[in-house]
């Protein structure tokens, strides 16, 4: 069965009983890790009980295909229902799982998790058409995932965030899910019990090397026309995990704000005054950096640049082009 968007997080917190087979896939590895576990856990409650979880590998399956059939027909030796997870799931167990799918066990649980998938894939294509397996599909959340995810772990700690504190703090973590997770537990783990209000300043002194450092260098490189420090700064986001439509995306809404501040200006407003109106404020550091861009840009030039960057993104989508050699390019074309 392929699940609609709508429809993940219930069936991840309560998996449809027909499911015998479930696939996880996509590029966020965290994400995927994440729901897998929850879902694991509606079968055994330890993942790591020897006797009530088999822990397979693609290739061990291609070595010994009959290994599948033998562990999910196993019964438990401590009763209850038993989990088969088989991970590095690629088209290459396709044959195998259609053959498993046509007589599954009607209690043990066989879970695959795999990387990217694309809409064509025989693995994926398998299991979305069959009506006994589910595919559960994990991408990167945007920034509004992020910002919901955020938003319920906090308040399940029994905190509240302020609208910039939220807005700045999404932005600057959104990548993968992992990363996201351990950035909120460094967050609540600042927080402590002093105060259950986080505002701007407390997100800035717990996290504020969450990827900003490194996000803040590459946009303020490209204004000073510094590219070596620019393409610098985009390699160390990439190393960290940040995503690339990521990066890309937090240069457009740079250049947004860069252009809707000129905008404003052109209406009679002071620079000063137009920058108070940006949500989140820009950070007291980078007011002058950001006042000598609205300088250097014109508002024509600001507007070329973002149709220019999300053409670019349309390409990493489409084309056999590595996603990280456009976007090298296309920040060495604007710092030059």
């Amino acid at each position: 069965m392929k699940l609609g968007w709508k429809d993940i997080e219930s069936f991840v917190k309560k998996p449809d009983a027909k499911a015998r087979v479930i696939l996880v896939y996509g590029p966020d590895a965290g994400l995927m890790r994440e729901r897998a576990n929850e879902m694991a856990r509606s079968v055994v409650s330890d993942l790591n009980d020897p006797f009530n979880v088999a822990a397979l590998s693609a290739d061990m399956l291609g070595d010994d295909p009959a290994r599948l059939m033998d562990e999910a027909m196993a019964m438990s030796l401590m009763g209850g229902a038993r989990l088969i997870r088989v991970e590095g799931g690629s088209d290459k167990l396709t044959t195998l799982i259609k053959d498993y799918l046509a007589s599954p066990s009607a209690e043990n649980l066989v879970m695959i998790e795999a990387g990217e998938l694309g809409p064509r894939s025989s693995l994926r294509l398998l299991v979305e058409k069959s009506n006994n397996a589910a595919a559960v599909p994990c991408y990167v959340d945007d920034e509004r995932g992020v910002a919901t995810l955020i938003r319920q772990t906090v308040s399940a700690a029994g905190y509240a965030m302020q609208g910039d504190a939220m807005s700045w703090f999404a932005s600057n973590i959104a990548g993968d899910r992992a990363r996201v997770r351990g950035e909120i537990d460094k967050l609540l783990l600042y927080m402590g019990n002093e105060s259950k209000t986080i505002t701007l300043e407390d997100v800035r002194a717990a996290c504020g090397e969450a990827g900003d450092q490194s996000i803040d260098d590459l946009l303020y490189a490209i204004g000073n026309g510094k590219a070596e420090i620019a393409l610098g700064a985009y390699n160390k986001l990439l190393e960290e995990g940040v995503f690339i439509i990521t990066i890309m995306r937090a240069l457009q809404n740079h250049f947004r704000r860069l252009h809707y501040t000129r905008v404003l200006m052109k209406t009679g407003s002071s620079a000063d005054e137009a920058m108070k109106k940006l949500q989140p404020a820009i950070f007291f550091k980078h007011t002058d950096a950001f006042k000598a861009q609205l300088r250097k840009w014109p508002e024509e030039r600001l507007m070329a640049y973002m149709q220019r960057l999300a053409q670019v993104e349309a390409q990493m989508k489409q084309t056999g082009t590595p996603s990280e050699t456009l976007g090298s390019n296309v920040i060495l074309s604007l710092a030059a």
